[in-house]
């Protein structure tokens, strides 16, 4: 039988993630990697995760843990994460708040709940490709997103009426963002904010690395300066994006939307039809954990994660050749290299793991074009002192060579 010719059109636009398949590298003990991008699994809870399922699963709570629940989520995590929220300048209620399997769950929703095929997804020129590819399967139209473009916004909506349909939303994570680490600033903010109104759309905000910041002053979420402006978050266009795979722990998957009720009450008949509900048990017990160690577990996070960006950003002072540039992030994960323009990412890839054993991610797959062949993203959170210095300079050899 040929499936091929019972699959839907969305079909041909999946593909497999280059970041998840960089991850099998990490099975391979000589290679050093910089690819994942991924929370360093030595510095994860366990003692506290051990004791909170313990707990639920020996007292009344039980029961709760193991049975169907509500689609928009534990209540006592999501009065929480509500508390959380206000602690950033969102003020807001459980109600504003639904719980996901992760963050990358809402982001599939958001790309069903607002894109029909040929609408216009504005996003940022790299953008998390994780993003691109659960906005991908409902077809859509990218567009470049620039708060400061001078493009008027009639001519945003002519191209995307001309192909076929309407601009529906702006996606980035202002915060040390995926891959490139850059924040956007408050003025940026501001603009985008103003793009929206005048284009009438979406603004999906990932905060997926706020909490990690690790110097610099911190800048409002754009939902917080979005609520200020409007007088409450019942009228905001801006949507939220929040996880605890960064902070406590990936593996559990739970996530959260935090945003305007008409928005969340749309979302929960999606969880509806899609999952019902994301696991009780994991819900319980990530509210348990980071109502006792959420703080200090994070300023751990925050110290170890700064020393290794810091490791990082000096062996590329000392070893990258000047034809190189690369960001000096003030907080997540990663740094994004621009080298010459006649140097592909994808093909040093390959020679930098056949000849100096060492891994990135190549930065072509960040574009919604397939450009930007000559940057690269590396991830500075699960490696150690020695691995840095050693991977930075058998990178910069090659680039030299």
């Amino acid at each position: 039988m040929n499936w091929t010719d019972l699959l839907a059109t969305r079909s041909s636009r999946m593909k497999a993630s280059e970041i998840r398949e960089l991850l099998k590298l990490l099975d391979q003990p000589d290679i050093i990697s910089f690819a994942g991008g991924i929370p360093d699994p030595n510095l994860f809870p366990v003692q506290a995760f051990r004791e909170a399922f313990d707990a639920t699963m020996t007292g009344p709570a039980a029961a709760a843990a193991l049975q169907y629940s509500v689609s928009e989520g534990h209540r006592p995590l999501r009065d929480w994460i509500a508390g959380q929220m206000a602690r950033i300048g969102i003020p807001c209620s459980a109600e504003n708040i639904l719980i996901t399997s992760g963050s990358q769950q809402a982001l599939d929703y958001l790309g069903k709940l607002f894109l029909s095929p040929g609408d216009t997804a504005l996003v940022t020129w790299p953008t998390y490709l994780g993003a691109l590819g659960a906005f991908n399967a409902y077809e859509p139209r990218y567009a470049r997103l620039d708060p400061f473009s001078n493009q008027e916004p009639d001519q945003i909506r002519h191209e995307a009426a001309a192909a076929g349909g309407a601009v529906k939303f702006a996606y980035l994570s202002p915060d040390f963002a995926n891959p490139t680490g850059e924040t956007l600033g408050l003025e940026g903010r501001k603009a985008l904010l103003a793009q929206a109104d005048a284009l009438d759309m979406a603004v999906i905000e990932d905060g997926a690395y706020q909490a990690l910041r690790y110097d610099g002053s911190p800048v409002p979420p754009i939902l917080a300066l979005d609520a200020a402006r409007a007088g409450g978050i019942e009228a905001t266009r801006t949507i939220y994006l929040g996880s605890f795979s960064k902070t406590l722990a990936p593996g559990l998957r739970v996530g959260w939307v935090c945003a305007a009720t008409p928005v969340i009450q749309r979302l929960v008949l999606i969880k509806q039809a899609a999952d019902l509900h994301s696991a009780s048990l994991n819900q319980i017990v990530t509210d348990a954990v980071a109502r006792s160690i959420f703080d200090d577990h994070v300023a751990r996070l925050r110290a170890t994660y700064r020393a290794r960006r810091d490791r990082m950003l000096a062996a590329l002072d000392r070893e990258m050749p000047p034809t190189v540039s690369f960001t000096r992030p003030e907080g997540g994960m990663f740094i994004w290299l621009t080298l010459p323009t006649d140097i592909d990412g994808a093909e040093l890839l390959a020679r930098a793991v056949r000849e100096e054993r060492v891994a990135f991610v190549p930065g072509g797959a960040f574009f919604a074009d397939g450009s930007g062949g000559n940057t690269l993203r590396l991830s500075f959170s699960c490696a150690t002192d020695e691995q840095i210095d050693q991977g930075i300079a058998r990178l910069a050899k090659l680039l030299k060579s």
